[in-house]
C-alpha cells in the first residue's frame, strides 16, 4: 500500500506503507545516525515526533529487547529509504517492521530521505502527518492544522508515573525523570549511585525528604518552557544539593538561573556531533537529540560559565555555575557513539557528591 507524508507547508512525499496502519501527526525531524535506530525509536525525547533517518538502509541488525531506552517507543512515525527485511545479529529477536507493527508506529519506506532532510534544513522542522491509508491530502492538512492527534504535554506523557528505586552502594541520587533514557540510569548505577527515580511533577520537599547526596535532571522531549512546574522545583533545589543535568535538564537549569532558551532551526540529532571541552581543550564526538538550545547572550549576570561548545554551530553544549556545585551538558554522555570519551562527566558528578574537586 502507498502511504504519504504531508507537511504543513503543503509538500507531499509518498512511499510504501510499513509498520502500523492509520494516520499520525507529529513534528518532522531527521537523525543522521548510521546505527542506533532502536535506541532512537525508544528514546522518550522523540515523543511527538516523526523521525526521518538519513542513512539509507535501516534495520539490518534487527531488534534486541536489551537495547530499548524506555518501556515503549514514543515516536509518532518513522521514515526510511529502505528497511532490511532479513536482519542478521545474534541478539536480534524480531525485524524492524514487526517491531513497528507491534508498537503501532506508522512507517514510510522508499521516501527520498535526503530530499526531505534538505527541505527541513532549509525551512526548519515543521509539523507533518504520516498516513498509511487513502485519506486525501486536503483532509490530512485540515486534521493537522486542527491539532488532531497532538500530544498536549510531552513530559507528562513520558515520565514515570510512580517513584521507584535502583539500589546501589554509593551516593544517593534523586533522578527527576522528564523522559530519562535507560542508559543514563545504567551509567549512574555503574558508578555506584543509589537511585531514586521520581515523576517530573515531584515537589522539592519530597525530593529532599529522600536525603539525596545529589540530584540528576534527565533528558526529555519538547520545549523546556512547557514544564514550568519542574522549573519551580529546580529553583528550590539549587544550592541545596549538587545538581547534574543532561539535555532538557540542562535547558531547565539555564532557565532556573535566569537565562533563556530558543528553538533551533532543525535541531541536533545524530551520533557524530563534535563538542569542545573548553576547560581541557579536548574535542569529543557526541550523540545528540534536541531541538532547543541555551541562549548564550542571556547568560550574563546568571553566574553561569560555558564549559562546552558545539563545533558545528558554536551553540552552548555545557555549562557550570561559578560558585555552586551545579553543571550540565546538552548532549548525551551516556550514549557512547564511539569510545566512552564522555564518561568523565559522570565521574565529575561523583566528585561533587563525595567532596572531590574535579567537577566541570
Amino acid at each position: 500500500m502507498i502511504g504519504k507524508l504531508v507537511l504543513e507547508d503543503g509538500a507531499v512525499l509518498t512511499g510504501k506503507a510499513r509498520g502500523a496502519q492509520g494516520c499520525s501527526t507529529g513534528e518532522v525531524v531527521f537523525n543522521t545516525g548510521m546505527t542506533g535506530f532502536q535506541e532512537i525509536l525508544t528514546d522518550p525525547s522523540y515523543c511527538g515526533q516523526i523521525i526521518t533517518m538519513t542513512y539509507p538502509l535501516i534495520g539490518n541488525y534487527g531488534i534486541a529487547p536489551v537495547a530499548n531506552e524506555s518501556r515503549r517507543p514514543y515516536a509518532r512515525g518513522f521514515i526510511v529509504r529502505e528497511i532490511c527485511n532479513r536482519p542478521s545479529h545474534w541478539r536480534s529477536g524480531q525485524s524492524l517492521d514487526s517491531f513497528l507493527r507491534e508498537h503501532n508506529i506508522i512507517c514510510l519506506e522508499g521516501v527520498d530521505t535526503r530530499a526531505l532532510t534538505r527541505r527541513i534544513r532549509e525551512h526548519g522542522t515543521m509539523k507533518g502527518i504520516i498516513c498509511s491509508d487513502e485519506t486525501g491530502v486536503d483532509e490530512l492538512l485540515a486534521r493537522m492544522r486542527a491539532g488532531v492527534g497532538d500530544v498536549p504535554e510531552l513530559v507528562r506523557e513520558v515520565t514515570t508515573q510512580h517513584m521507584y528505586r535502583i539500589a546501589g552502594p554509593g551516593p544517593r541520587v534523586v533522578v527527576m525523570d522528564f523522559g530519562c533514557k535507560e542508559n543514563i540510569l545504567r551509567r549512574l548505577h555503574h558508578h555506584g549511585c543509589d537511585l531514586t527515580v521520581v515523576p517530573a511533577g515531584t515537589k522539592a520537599a519530597e525530593i529532599l525528604s529522600y536525603n539525596p547526596d545529589g540530584i540528576f535532571l534527565s533528558n526529555g522531549p519538547g520545549d523546556p518552557k512547557d514544564v514550568p512546574y519542574a522549573l519551580e522545583t529546580i529553583k528550590e533545589l539549587i544550592g541545596r544539593k549538587p545538581v547534574f543535568g543532561i539535555c532538557l535538564g540542562h535547558q531547565l537549569l539555564a532557565l532556573a538561573f535566569g537565562a533563556d532558551t530558543y528553538k533551533l532551526k532543525f535541531g541536533h540529532r545524530g551520533a557524530n556531533h563534535p563538542v569542545k571541552d573548553l576547560i581541557s581543550g579536548r574535542v569529543n564526538i557526541t550523540s545528540q537529540n534536541h531541538g532547543y538550545s541555551v541562549d548564550e547572550q542571556t547568560m550574563d549576570g546568571c553566574d553561569l560559565v560555558v564549559t562546552h561548545r558545539g563545533l558545528n554551530d558554536n551553540t552552548v553544549e555545557g555549562m557550570r555555575h561559578r560558585t555552586l556545585p551545579v553543571f550540565s551538558v546538552q548532549y548525551h554522555p551516556e550514549a557512547a557513539p564511539g569510545p566512552q570519551e564522555n564518561e568523565y562527566l559522570f565521574g565529575q558528578f561523583m566528585d561533587l557528591m563525595t567532596g572531590g574537586s574535579k567537577h566541570a
